[in-house]
């Protein structure tokens, strides 16, 4: 059976059948501003888990130094620093066969920067790891603050 009558509503969309400009301009300037709002919210997480897992990493380096020290009755050499966590020295007994570490690399801080090993460092303690932060350079504020293996206990 076929329509015979149309009306006037049916018509104007017809007639209608893309987007405006104006349109298409407003969902691009919404479509912006959420992508901004989730970019800013994504870099700051990323930043704090970057130290949140060097955080991680100076406890596993310094539980490491200090079950050398057990096993072996002194701290890792500030030459050899912590190269002698998964490589025997040859003047220690004791050292534990297979390393302190998981793996046979040292591992780098979250922003690829490798840790710095310090013994009688000024703080007093007997050693310390530290991680430079997200500039790599010493000292620094916010992300690019030092990182301590004191601190991180």
């Amino acid at each position: 059976m076929k329509k015979l009558r149309t009306t006037n509503y049916e018509l104007r969309n017809e007639k209608r059948r893309a987007f405006t400009m104006i349109e298409i301009m407003a969902v691009i300037v919404i479509i912006g501003i959420l992508a901004g709002i989730v970019a800013v919210s994504v870099v700051g997480k990323i930043d704090k888990a970057r130290v949140i897992s060097t955080k991680a990493s100076l406890k596993m380096l310094h539980s490491a130094v200090i079950q050398f020290k057990l096993d072996t009755g002194r701290y890792p050499t500030e030459e050899a620093g912590l190269q002698e966590l998964i490589e025997q020295p040859t003047d220690v007994t004791g050292w534990n066969t297979g390393g302190y570490l998981e793996s046979t690399t040292l591992p780098k801080d979250a922003w690829g920067n490798d840790f710095v090993y310090q013994l009688l460092p000024e703080s007093g303690k007997p050693f310390v790891i530290i991680s430079y932060g997200a500039n790599g350079e010493e000292g620094g504020e916010g992300y690019d603050a030092d990182l301590y293996s004191t601190d991180a206990q």
